[in-house]
């Protein structure tokens, strides 16, 4: 029987994952850029930076304690944003799941876990940024991110949440 996947809070000590699934994430059609590049450009590093004292969080999907896919939702400066800026306080939702561990539902379980913990941060929306083309975008529609026509990139899409602060 195979073992269960189990969750856990992405940790600054993860950078080397998240690092790695933004070179995925980037690489998703094929090899496009390596590493060195990557960490050259600021726009892209910005990606991989993750400070949960600015509201950064993520959840690390494992089997057996090994990592099967990563969510993480990042406040990008405004004077810096990412490609799926939509508007100031609007952080941005990366998602990868590592091949082999794909098709099974894990991507969609994960951005939903970051939608809830959105919710429960009293966030207003969340953002990302996916190219034409790309199979995570059906993903992302089926869970109520729309384009946004007024976005600097294409492939931005926005869920909004609209959350209701207590009392």
């Amino acid at each position: 029987m195979p073992e269960p996947v189990t969750v856990r809070k992405l940790r600054p000590a993860d950078r080397f994952l998240i690092r790695t699934a933004t070179w995925m994430n980037l690489n998703w059609c094929g090899e496009r850029l390596s590493f060195a590049q990557m960490d050259a450009a600021p726009h892209l590093a910005g990606y991989y930076r993750f400070t949960p004292e600015d509201g950064d969080y993520g959840i690390v999907a494992t089997i057996g304690g090994e990592p099967t896919g990563v969510v993480w939702v990042r406040h990008f400066p405004t004077d810096g944003p990412g490609y799926g800026f939509v508007r100031a306080g609007v952080p941005e939702l990366s998602v990868c799941v590592l091949p082999g561990y794909r098709g099974a539902g894990l991507g969609g379980a994960l951005v939903a876990a970051a939608v809830t913990e959105a919710r429960h941060r009293y966030l207003s929306a969340l953002s990302l940024s996916v190219e034409e083309g790309n199979p995570a975008w059906h993903l992302y529609e089926r869970l109520g991110f729309v384009p946004v026509a007024s976005a600097r990139h294409p492939g931005t899409l926005v869920l909004e949440l609209v959350p209701a602060r207590p009392g």
